[in-house]
């Protein structure tokens, strides 16, 4: 097989780096570099995330440009409303950190790269499977070992609101593996936790530190994105469906 044209390589061109930016990034903010390197050290992860988010708008197309800048709006407002509003979350500093917002937009820029790539297409069924069997095991290891009722509801409604977009399963599968490295890696550092219980109110909803299914609410941002892309350009949105189905037909 010729690496350069494999659906590994192609894999790490799209994700690789998402995911040292992820680990780096996330290690920056953590509590333990701020405790025993540099004292309040989020600023640093505060530029890397801002510098990546300009070369990616630099570098991307009109539409990748409009996608980011909907996606870091979006991302600012929830994240208002989720954790300072809702208290479904708490950063480490009692804030929301700069790079929150600028992330949010990176990671779904990750995946769309992912889903765009050829080898990717070509595999798009078996990948498919194979998320949706991890991520099934992954909720169930949570439920199980971890009494996370309130990750496994959602990633059940996950599963549930896949059925109304079947073109779009691949990100949004992909979107959900992405979303559990970032709340491992951001919860293990520290940088952010979550309650014992939903939005620290339900009781009924027992969580773990990070629950599964929280992609169930990146995927309000994702759509949010995507509809206000479609709303403003309707006619390169047909043109662009009609490519797609005919390539689905071959």
């Amino acid at each position: 097989m010729n690496y350069a044209n494999s659906l590994l390589k192609q894999t790490l061109d799209s994700l690789g780096w998402l995911f040292g930016i992820i680990f780096l990034g996330l290690f920056l903010d953590s509590s333990f570099f701020s405790e025993n390197y540099i004292e309040h050290s989020q600023w640093i992860n505060n530029i890397l995330v801002l510098c990546v988010f300009m070369f990616l708008y630099y570098k991307g197309t009109s539409r990748v440009k409009e996608q980011l800048i909907y996606a870091f709006l979006i991302g600012i407002i929830g994240e208002h409303i989720f954790s300072l509003g809702f208290g479904m979350y708490t950063y480490r500093l009692q804030n929301i950190p700069h790079y929150v917002p600028f992330g949010h937009a990176v990671v779904f820029l990750g995946v769309y790269y992912f889903g765009r790539k050829p080898k990717v297409r070509s595999n798009q069924k078996a990948i498919e499977l194979f998320l949706t069997i991890a991520i099934s095991a992954y909720a169930l290891f949570f439920l199980l070992f971890k009494n996370d009722i309130f990750g496994f509801v959602m990633t059940v409604l996950v599963f549930i609101s896949l059925r109304k977009y079947p073109k779009e399963r691949l990100f949004y599968l992909a979107m959900f593996a992405v979303v559990v490295c970032v709340e491992i890696v951001g919860t293990s550092f520290d940088c952010w936790v979550w309650p014992e219980i939903a939005f620290d109110t339900f009781e009924f909803l027992p969580s773990a530190n990070p629950p599964s299914g929280i992609c169930l609410f990146y995927y309000g941002l994702d759509r949010g994105t995507m509809s206000i892309y479609k709303r403003r350009h309707k006619e390169t949105w047909k043109r662009f469906k009609s490519i797609r189905a005919i390539q689905t037909k071959k």
